[in-house]
């Protein structure tokens, strides 16, 4: 509650002072431009409901890829504000990640394992993204093809419901083994098409190889850290010097700031969400954005 209020006063303070001259910085990026990027970032990269699908028709609505340099911005702007969610989740899952750090330096057996099986899952789409990365940005960045891919994953969701029987109650993310790690990876190369959700195929796919749902949620949390940050940091070193040519890099990073704190409370009402109930809901969701979508492009 007290992050929606502070969310709200911040939202509220800053379209107050630049909405009489909310002029576009250089070449259209504007405050309340990149606010409404960063919430809906923030809300929708943990959700399985696509970030990406959503960041892509939000620009188009806002106006942001009238020409083809100021859709490659908002483009490469989109992957870059990433950052932001990745930060809510090391904050929140901040113990976590001191015990993977630990792992790592050799200090904790099970954070060096948890850390091994992130990197296993990540290989699989990260050297599929490399090889067709251009294919990808040629054929499935579209609009039809991102509503393909949600109305798919809410017929996926729907039918899957609750998914499979964990392989025990008392399973921990300590328990996942490499076998699964590198399954769960396998599904996450089924989000490389837009529209279809990172989480949506890592916590189906995590469930499906025998993991409990809150096991699977947060496998998927950590792993989606390492995954957007490589993401990230790609697009940041091949496009950020173009990017901040033509958006203020002041105002850009304002972006990040509303992905920090809209990804946190996306997060924790996420985990609380699937403590009573399965994702159906998110199934509904999809469909009925892929069939408003449509009628929109339609009319």
């Amino acid at each position: 509650m007290k992050l929606c209020l502070l969310l709200l006063g911040v939202a509220a303070t800053f379209f107050w002072v630049y909405h009489d001259s909310n002029e576009p910085a250089k070449a259209g990026l504007s405050v309340l431009d990149a606010a409404v990027l960063g919430i809906v970032e923030g809300l929708t990269e943990y959700l399985p409901v696509s970030s990406t699908g959503h960041l892509l028709f939000a620009q188009e609505l806002l106006g942001l890829t009238d020409t083809q340099l100021a859709k490659s911005a908002a483009d490469s702007y989109a992957i870059i504000i990433q950052f932001g969610a990745i930060l809510a989740v090391a904050g929140l899952y901040r113990n976590r990640v001191r015990q993977i750090v630990c792992g790592i330096a050799g200090k904790d057996k099970g954070g060096l394992k948890i850390a091994t099986n992130i990197v296993l899952a990540f290989l699989p789409a990260a050297l599929a993204g490399l090889v067709f990365h251009s294919h990808i940005k040629e054929y499935l960045f579209g609009p039809w093809t991102i509503i393909a891919a949600w109305a798919a994953g809410g017929i996926l969701l729907l039918i899957w419901r609750s998914g499979s029987t964990p392989l025990s109650e008392d399973f921990t993310l300590e328990s996942i083994t490499f076998r699964h790690a590198l399954l769960i990876g396998l599904f996450q190369c089924v989000a490389l098409w837009p529209g279809m959700s990172r989480s949506l195929a890592t916590i189906v796919g995590g469930v499906i190889v025998g993991l409990p749902l809150a096991v699977a949620v947060e496998f998927s949390f950590l792993l989606g850290g390492l995954t957007l940050s490589a993401a990230s940091f790609y697009e940041l070193a091949a496009n950020g010097h173009a990017v901040l040519q033509i958006y203020d890099p002041e105002i850009a990073a304002l972006g990040l700031f509303f992905s920090l704190v809209s990804a946190a409370i996306s997060i924790k009402w996420l985990v609380s969400y699937l403590k009573q109930r399965d994702m159906t809901v998110f199934g509904y969701y999809r469909i009925v954005l892929a069939i408003a979508a449509g009628a929109y492009l339609l009319i």
